[in-house]
């Protein structure tokens, strides 16, 4: 790499040269990744405006389906956002103007090394939420790690050819002297000198590789351990239950939640059963009667993603849903209530799953 600074803090004409032909090469990443943002935020704003409005299915109902497999804490976050309206509105609605702000300063080429930033923060958070998502080919790991890689790229190199940065500084040549200018815009090369520059690109180089690849050991394995499905698994749903209650008449109150799955169906309870230390069946709930449950019967955490009786298939719950559940005593009860426990609950789900949870009667 030729020197960027002379001793009077001019760039030479060779180091120009240089950088002004790295910065074309970077054209097609500026535009793409610009064009992923814009696409993401505009989509909301202009194309799509139902995609905000908490009157219909807005993306309150994306952010729940995250929380099975966030990470870093991230899951208990997205649960603090979806009790509280106001904070929830104004998170969706800032990320989305980020995303649309960044992705047309980087499409336009306005200080292109800022938007950079601004999209590195956003592929990281997407990474932490989705990255676990994708049945097969772990889809929003693949764009948050290739977005994330390439704001590192934009963010050192500027990729300010063909650019408002470029038309600026032409326009008042000053500029190119200002560091504020250089660190947020992309028409001149980082104020650095080469040590300094390989320095920050080979620490972003590193930050860049433990992030990748570990991520991608978390969710498939296939580094330093063979390849398995992610911890949340993606393809089957699964219900969490916890918090049995059994009453003496032989009523469940139990906790459920859809902690793994796709976000694009719903899982269905089919029936549910409840069983005796020794094994022996004493009630079922069928798919008839699931189907009947009355709304005060189920009492959802979250208002978007929920569990609901379902006309004909039981009960219905989208990813990351989760309700506190009574089932009545049921039409064909055999329950005598003779035994202090434990008990188990069972459920069926339609991808012929059984799911099970143990409790005591209560006294």
């Amino acid at each position: 790499m030729a020197t960027t600074i002379e001793s009077g803090g001019q760039q030479t004409i060779e180091s120009k040269h240089l950088w002004r032909i790295m910065a074309i090469g970077m054209l097609a990443v500026r535009f793409v990744q610009g064009w992923i943002y814009w696409g993401g935020g505009s989509r909301r704003f202009i194309y799509g405006p139902q995609k905000i409005n908490p009157a219909g299915h807005w993306m309150a109902y994306k952010f729940q389906t995250a929380m099975p497999g966030a990470i870093l804490g991230t899951s208990h976050l997205v649960s603090f956002l979806l009790h509280h309206f106001v904070l929830l509105y104004a998170g969706v609605i800032i990320f989305s103007a980020v995303e649309l702000i960044s992705g047309l300063m980087l499409i336009s080429g306005f200080l292109t090394r800022l938007a950079a930033i601004m999209t590195l923060g956003l592929s990281f958070t997407l990474m932490l939420l989705f990255g676990w998502q994708g049945a097969t080919c772990i889809d929003e790991w693949t764009m948050a790690a290739s977005n994330f890689g390439m704001g590192i790229a934009l963010f050192l190199i500027g990729g300010g050819a063909y650019s408002i940065d470029n038309w600026l500084l032409k326009t008042k040549p000053s500029l190119g002297t200002k560091g504020w200018f250089r660190w947020l815009g992309g028409s001149e090369p980082l104020p650095l000198s080469d040590a300094a520059f390989k320095k920050l690109a080979l620490t972003l180089f590193w930050i860049a590789v433990i992030f990748i690849v570990a991520t991608y050991s978390y969710y498939r394995g296939s580094v330093i351990t063979p390849f398995h499905g992610d911890p949340t698994g993606v393809k089957v749903h699964h219900v969490q239950m916890r918090d049995l209650q059994i009453a003496p008449d032989g009523s469940v109150t139990v906790h459920m939640y859809v902690n793994a799955g796709t976000a694009s169906v719903p899982s269905h309870i089919i029936s549910a059963r409840l069983l005796d230390y020794a094994g022996k069946v004493v009630e079922v709930w069928d798919g008839k009667q699931l189907s009947r449950l009355p709304a005060n019967d189920i009492h959802n955490d979250y208002a978007y993603q929920q569990i609901s009786p379902d006309p004909i298939l039981g009960l219905k719950a989208g990813l990351g849903a989760a309700a506190t559940v009574h089932l009545p005593v049921s039409d064909s009860s055999g329950f005598l209530g003779t035994s202090a426990g434990p008990y188990q609950l069972q459920i069926l789900t339609i991808n012929g799953k059984t799911m099970s949870v143990s409790g005591q009667i209560e006294g």
